[in-house]
């Protein structure tokens, strides 16, 4: 494993050095030297890192998401919210139903493994997003209006609705519970209601704490305990079926809320963690990619995917009607809801291992999907951010 851990860092930090001498986004670097590495091409990487990835990658999400809710300031999030509550569920909803559709009429999946697939690839990838909009956040771009915590806060619940129809249609695939799967698409909203409240008691009681260990913690102590506090109620979430990781961000939407200086504290010391964390983040996703897999999907699963994207973008213009942004700033949205990794690699495989019978062409579909969108996403929200967000200082343009 140590071997594994030296080719990740080293190999990692030089690939990511490359792309970004091409004004390209560093992550990519990352996801291509995975793949290069992973047990489906060279096979250098150790099984003991692969059998723990699905737990680095979560660790890494959680770090991803506390520095997400510790950037959602109240009164951004407060002016955005309809927005963003609209763009968290609009667009997964058309582009999971319109894939479905069109996997059953198109490749002649039954109705049922066609809605696997669907909400399977209806999913956005935080691991993109979250980080691109946390550094535009950074460099205000679009912040007078809020557009990076709109795309952040949307693309954090949109997992939500993708992850719980994509049981609803595995469960009724499996054994038939048609009646207890549909019971779950109306807990969706609980299910949110459920996240937000036990983050937000997390993030209460943590910051009790906090007030009461006084100046007694060092930062690094201070870190320590999010990140225990963290991963005990992501896997609390898990055990009482409520979404954790959208919980996860809530602690730190509150910690800043609560105590604004101790929140700018840790999300420093989790810039710095982040820099590592990225790296086994998303050489561990490319490691999942099979390209034989997703070669197999063919030019059929491009028409899926294309067609997915197409209805997401028409999602996300909905969405966004009646909002204060301009046309700008709405395609820049469009853009940003583009790339698909994280929940693609963690689920795709889910309905071959279950024994469903269009398993391996549903796997081939979501491994194309993260091969075509997370490059064509990352590379869409670096280069159109300078030019379709308003820059700091700059005066409003007029939609």
């Amino acid at each position: 494993m140590l071997y594994s851990l030296v080719i990740m860092l080293l190999l990692g930090t030089a690939a990511s050095r490359f792309f970004q001498m091409f004004k390209l986004p560093g992550l990519l670097g990352l996801v291509i030297l995975g793949i290069a590495i992973g047990p489906y091409t060279t096979g250098l990487l150790d099984e003991s890192m692969l059998l723990i990835s699905a737990d680095v990658r979560l660790l890494a999400l959680i770090v991803i998401l506390l520095r997400a809710g510790l950037g959602l300031n109240m009164d951004i999030l407060r002016r955005v919210g309809v927005t963003a509550l609209k763009m968290s569920a609009i667009p997964c909803l058309l582009e999971g139903f319109a894939v479905t559709l069109a996997a059953h009429y198109l490749l002649g999946l039954p109705f049922i493994e066609a809605g696997m697939l669907g909400f399977i690839v209806a999913a956005v990838s935080p691991a993109v997003i979250v980080p691109s909009m946390l550094e535009l956040r950074d460099r205000g771009l679009g912040m007078r209006k809020g557009v990076p915590i709109i795309v952040l806060a949307g693309a954090s619940v949109d997992d939500v609705f993708a992850i719980t129809l994509f049981s609803v249609f595995l469960g009724m695939g499996i054994d038939g519970g048609g009646g207890a799967s549909l019971l779950q698409v109306g807990l969706i909203p609980v299910e949110i209601g459920g996240s937000i409240l036990l983050g937000y008691m997390a993030g209460v009681l943590l910051a009790k704490f906090y007030d009461y260990a006084g100046g007694r913690l060092g930062q690094m102590e201070e870190l320590v305990v999010l990140m225990g506090v963290a991963i005990a109620i992501k896997l609390l979430g898990n055990y009482i079926h409520v979404a954790g990781l959208l919980a996860v961000m809530t602690i730190g939407f509150v910690l800043l809320a609560k105590r604004e200086n101790t929140a700018y504290g840790l999300e420093a010391k989790l810039n710095k963690v982040w820099a590592v964390a990225q790296i086994f983040l998303f050489v561990l996703i490319g490691s999942a990619v099979n390209i034989q897999v997703a070669w197999e999907a063919g030019l059929m699963g491009l028409l899926l995917i294309a067609v997915g994207l197409s209805c997401r973008s028409i999602g996300v213009v909905i969405a966004t009607l009646g909002s204060e942004l301009n046309y700008k700033e709405r395609l820049f949205c469009v853009l940003s809801y583009l790339p698909k990794a994280t929940v693609q690699a963690a689920i795709g495989g889910i309905p071959l291992a279950a024994g469903v019978a269009s398993g391996e062409i549903i796997l081939a579909i979501a491994v194309l999907s993260i091969l075509v969108t997370a490059p064509i996403g990352a590379i869409a929200i670096k280069l159109s951010a300078p030019v379709l967000l308003e820059h700091p200082g700059e005066a409003s343009e007029q939609a």
